[in-house]
């Protein structure tokens, strides 16, 4: 029981440090390279950064916390107060570190100006690079990095995320084309501002494709699966290896047609990332094993993806299943 509680505290702690990390990464992105070009993003932030930019007094922060209030109630009755809970934390932790990161970069400006090459008036914070493309670039991969970080750990930064979670729990859709969806409309208000010109839409548009492509590639980076099939005369104490590991193995039996003999072929899924552990097992029992690796699109069951529920429209198929279930029942009975 103790080393049950132990393991689970420190899971914890692991996963809100990561989503401390992730956090604190978004921030820089958003407030040290894109609030102050005045580029319009996505989100809850993008949204505030909107109204920053009409009103110039009411902060990013203050849209971005109030608006969180009435979404996670959403949350709570969908995700989970699991889900609910890391997502306060995220919005209470990216609220203060947008304030934390903007009151940096005002400190480090006043302590050497000199260092920035502009100063943005408007938004009151200076510039790093005096290029405005490149700032968005590096300043969306940031952003997208620090997102993936945060929902990798099963964590929210609250706003279009939620949407995009919840979307994601029930229908095939990546994280990345959700918020596109719900950003884009964001992204486009931005043309109702005060003297707004196409080049910053286009800069916004630049964000939001950076932002997402970077959070599909690391997110889905830790989540793709791969299968090894394994011909081995030594196939037992591979496969007894690789369960060791904590890796499922199922034995096929197989003919060689070529020698026409019987033989075993070892089917292994596992994570991509673990890739170079199974062939490392492989290599230290038999070096002249055969082995092919492939990328599986989507494995589900235990130890990867739960597969979601899904309804089946065509009617044919549903008589046929409605069928076989009452052949069952008259079986039981």
């Amino acid at each position: 029981m103790t080393v049950s509680i132990k393991t689970s505290l420190s899971r914890d702690i692991a996963d809100y440090s990561v989503i401390t990390i992730g956090l604190l990464l978004y921030a820089v992105g958003f407030n040290c390279f894109l609030l102050p070009f005045e580029v319009a993003t996505g989100g809850l932030a993008g949204a505030g950064a909107i109204i920053f930019y009409a009103t110039g007094f009411w902060k990013v922060q203050y849209t971005y916390f109030l608006c969180n209030i009435l979404l996670l109630v959403a949350a709570v009755k969908v995700m989970g107060w699991k889900f609910c809970v890391k997502t306060i934390f995220a919005v209470f932790m990216l609220t203060f570190l947008l304030s934390a990161t903007e009151s940096a970069m005002k400190f480090f400006y006043a302590l050497n100006p000199e260092f920035f090459p502009n100063f943005n008036e408007h938004v009151r914070l200076p510039q790093l690079t005096d290029n405005a493309f490149m700032s968005t670039i590096f300043g969306a991969a940031l952003c997208g990095v620090g997102i993936a970080l945060v929902f990798g750990r099963g964590g929210s930064t609250g706003g279009t995320d939620i949407i995009a979670t919840i979307t994601n729990k029930y229908r095939d859709l990546s994280l990345g084309t959700v918020m596109m969806i719900c950003d884009v409309l964001i992204i486009t208000s931005s043309m109702l501002l005060p003297g707004a010109n196409l080049v910053q839409l286009i800069y916004g548009y630049t964000t939001l494709l950076v932002t997402n492509l970077t959070l599909d590639y690391v997110y889905n980076s830790k989540r793709q699966s791969v299968q090894f099939l394994i011909i081995s005369k030594k196939y037992e104490e591979i496969a007894t290896a690789i369960n060791i590991y904590h890796r499922g193995v199922t034995v096929l039996d197989a003919t060689g047609w070529y020698t026409k003999q019987p033989t075993k072929v070892l089917m292994v899924l596992t994570r991509k990332n673990e890739s170079n552990h199974i062939f490392a097992i492989i290599q230290s029992i038999d070096r002249q094993a055969f082995v092919s690796q492939t990328r599986a699109a989507a494995v589900f069951g235990d130890g990867f993806d739960t597969m979601r529920r899904m309804s089946v429209k065509n009617e044919k198929v549903q008589a046929a299943l409605a069928d076989s279930h009452h052949e069952e029942d008259n079986g039981k009975a």
